[in-house]
């Protein structure tokens, strides 16, 4: 069965790390690591968007989501409030296009935790908090609105002084960020053996 709350996959990062955009790597059968993560997705959500500076980047078709601001700004705070503006629900999950090992089983237990007096509902593993993976509330609209003006945009900051449940999850190679090279190259690894891919 289909979730019913829209996802938005992040895919509008600078990817200075990796030295080359993450989001248009080529990853399993796929020409790009978003076209994963969408193909992916639109088997577990009804509705699925892709927040982005600029959608000609991608030569395929989707729901794009573009910043409203083009301005040199590679944070996702001018991702959500644009998604707030396009999204008509009071939530949706968020989460990054480089956490490609993030299945259904991770998304269904952040959902059942999700209840409507929270503003946010988040993954946490031993090694910290997957602001990138999660459930965002309406009743937070307003305030990366604020974080906009102010030229503020760290997401930990927004969480720990909302109300954020934190969803502790045991396995870290399932939030593994592909940030660096050598993280691509351990993601391409575990494709190639099949591990921990029974949750996608």
């Amino acid at each position: 069965m289909l979730l019913n709350i829209p996802c938005v996959i992040f895919a509008g990062g600078k990817s200075s790390r990796m030295g080359e955009d993450k989001a248009l790597l080529p990853f399993s059968s796929f020409t790009t690591l978003t076209e994963f993560q969408l193909f992916k997705l639109k088997q577990i959500f009804k509705t699925v968007y892709i927040s982005c500076k600029d959608k000609s980047r991608f030569d395929f078709e989707a729901n794009f989501i573009e910043d409203i601001e083009q301005e040199v700004l590679y944070a996702p705070t001018l991702g959500f409030i644009a998604a707030f503006e396009k999204i008509q629900e009071d939530s949706f999950f968020a989460i990054s296009v480089d956490t490609p090992f993030v299945g259904r089983r991770e998304i269904q237990k952040i959902l059942t935790e999700d209840t409507k007096n929270l503003d946010a509902c988040i993954a946490k593993t031993e090694l910290g908090i997957h602001p990138l993976c999660g459930i965002y509330h309406r009743s937070l609209e307003t305030n990366f609105l604020m974080m906009s003006e102010k030229n503020q945009h760290k997401l930990g900051y927004l969480l720990k002084t909302s109300q954020t449940k934190y969803i502790h999850f045991d396995n870290e190679q399932v939030f593994l960020n592909l940030n660096h090279p050598h993280e691509y190259k351990k993601a391409l690894e575990i494709l190639d053996s099949n591990i921990n891919t029974t949750s996608l």
